[in-house]
Formats: structure tokens, sequence, C-alpha cells
């Protein structure tokens, strides 16, 4: 597979851009016919027999299986002969796009998608009793709430930061189906994610609360995009900062739309090597991040991780030890304790020793 993809890079070099799922489903297909036997991923369900939700797809969704399909052609049609025809190749990629993995380091950096068949069996909860995580090509699945007998496991497929109606709209556009768990029914959360600003000279309408979530939202989509398109770091790290002095009038420090913001603004400080403003916002988003997230969060770990690194960077060791620790002790249920991560994590605290 590898030599395939390979003289297909080679072949079209800095030309070569096919999107991350065309890889992934030219890599299925070439693992597909290499072998016909079941690989250690398929042990209870096959690739073959994923939901691919097609009857669910809008125009637009549609329009982008399609052009995938173009760009498998393009890049792939001299290296993988006689692909499968139009149906097939759409059958192929909703199945992949609704039943992938994202594959992220310890600090949740992107790393790459992958299909777990057996792994994609688990139904969605906004309140997991499992977490997935990776060690080379292999899912592992760990529990991280008292499992009984009979009990259903429940993995999350989304992040779990935000409020119910902003969970249940990302589910049914990625998933298509409406979540009813505990957490989506009870909304227990939802007021602490959704704090407003204490001391303010009058309570705010619910008009103004409203407008604000539709720009919150708005300014995420804004951002989303713009990185893509914008070279300036200063301009991205501008957006962060005016967006969170617009929703600072209403919300709280804590609520997750100004959390959203300030987590950019960090992933920008971090890319300037502004390692004073990274670490100011990590000191603002930590705690909240406890609070909002599951128990054993992967979100927590790694914001205190990058918490521990920044402050080890600056020379404040003791405070660098301290948050190195707590994302240990997250990763250790999440990942297990012979994870190469958590290995990692202990070196760096017995350095500072």
């Amino acid at each position: 597979m590898h030599k395939l993809e390979c003289s297909a890079m080679c072949a079209y070099g800095e030309n070569w851009c096919p999107s991350e799922t065309v890889r992934l489903v030219a890599r299925i297909i070439m693992k597909q016919r290499a072998s016909t036997e079941r690989t250690t991923s398929e042990r209870l369900l096959l690739l073959t027999e994923f939901e691919s939700h097609l009857d669910k797809l809008d125009s637009e969704k549609e329009e982008l299986n399609q052009s995938d399909i173009a760009s498998l052609h393009h890049f792939y049609s001299k290296n993988i002969i006689d692909l499968p025809d139009n149906q097939a190749l759409v059958e192929l990629f909703g199945q992949v796009n609704c039943n992938g993995f994202t594959i992220e380091d310890e600090e949740l950096s992107h790393l790459g998608s992958a299909v777990f068949p057996d792994v994609a069996l688990m139904n969605h909860s906004c309140s997991p009793n499992v977490i997935v995580t990776y060690k080379g090509t292999v899912a592992e699945v760990r529990a991280v709430q008292d499992i009984n007998p009979g009990d259903e496991v429940f993995n999350s497929y989304i992040d779990l930061l935000y409020p119910t109606e902003d969970r249940r709209e990302r589910l049914i556009d990625s998933y298509f189906f409406n979540c009813q768990c505990d957490e989506c029914t009870s909304k227990s959360k939802d007021g602490a994610k959704m704090e407003i600003r204490k001391k303010l000279s009058s309570p705010p309408e619910p008009e103004e609360i409203r407008t604000m979530v539709f720009y919150a939202r708005s300014v995420i989509e804004e951002f989303r995009r713009a990185k893509h398109y914008k070279n300036i770091l200063s301009e991205l790290l501008e957006m962060c900062e005016l967006s969170q002095e617009k929703m600072g009038s209403i919300f709280a420090d804590t609520n997750v739309y100004m959390l959203h913001m300030m987590y950019q603004a960090m992933g920008v400080c971090l890319y300037m090597q502004d390692w004073d403003g990274a670490m100011s916002y990590g000191e603002k988003i930590v705690q909240p991040y406890s609070v909002h997230y599951p128990p054993y969060s992967l979100n927590v770990a790694s914001m205190y991780l990058k918490l521990g690194r920044l402050y080890l960077g600056l020379e404040r060791k003791t405070q660098g030890v301290k948050a190195l620790k707590k994302a240990q002790a997250i990763m250790e249920v999440a990942h297990g304790k012979g994870h190469h991560y958590v290995a990692e994590v202990k070196r760096e605290i017995e350095e500072q020793n």
C-alpha cells in the first residue's frame, strides 16, 4: 500500500493534495484488494457492513462526496487499476465519513484518520463510560466509569465542551441522529457552560443572550475558515481578542464560547512563540475545562500537559511539575499506565528532580 501511494505522490510532486478522507479511502481499496481476510479490527463487524446514511445526505454533502470521488480518480487512477464504480465509491465515502476516527497525539494535535469497525459499533453518549485512544495503528478502549455486566458501552463521537443544543446539531449534521443521552435530556451542565457575567449593571434580556450566542457561533465558524486563508497570525489573534471583548460584555470567562476563542488564541500564541501569552490563556482555560468536560477527559489532560510544558520552558518548575502530574493522572486512566505518552510525561517530571 505504501509503495502504491508513494508512487502516486511522487508522480504529482508539489501538486499532490488529496484530502485525508480521499487518502484513507484509497488505502481501504488497496487493502481490500490485497487481502479478503478479516483484519484484527473486524472481528465483530466488517467495514463493508458500515452504515453510510446515503438517504440522509443533503445536496451539499452529496456534492462533497462527488468532489472526493473526482479527487480519488485524479490522484490514484494511474496507480489503482479499475477503481470501483461511482455508486460503490459513494457508498464507501459515506461509510468512512460516518464511521471514521480522528487520530491525535497527547496534546490533541491532529495526526490523521482511520477506521476501526469493531470500535465503531459503540453508540454515542455525551457522558461516555469509555474513552478511545491509540497506540500505533491499534485503537484501545478503556473504561472511565464503573461498568456493570449488561451495561451498554458508550463512546463520545464529538467534542463535549458545548451546550446541549450545539452538541445535538453537530450529531444530527455528522451522524444523523438526535441524541437522547442522560446529559442531553437533563441538560445538567448547560447552566455552567452558558454562564453570564456577574456584576453587570442589569441582567441581559433573553433576546440579548440569543443574539450573542448567534454571534459566538458565527465567529467560531468565521475563525475556522480564516485559519485556511489568513497567513498573518497577528490577524487571527486579533479576531480572537475582538470576539472575546464583544462576548465578554455578556458572557463570563468560563462560558464555553469564550473558552473556545481563548483556546484558539492560545494556539495562535504557540505558533507565534508567544509563550507568556499562551500560558496566560491556558491558565484561564484549564479549570473551567475540568468542570465542563466529563471525568478523565483527554481535552483536560492535554491542557494540563501544554501548561506544564509551558511552565517548564519559562523556568516555573514547581507549577510545571504540578500541571504535568495532573495530566499524568488522567492519561494513566485514559491511555493506560503502559502507554508511551504516559512514559514520556513521567520522564519529563523525573527530569525536574
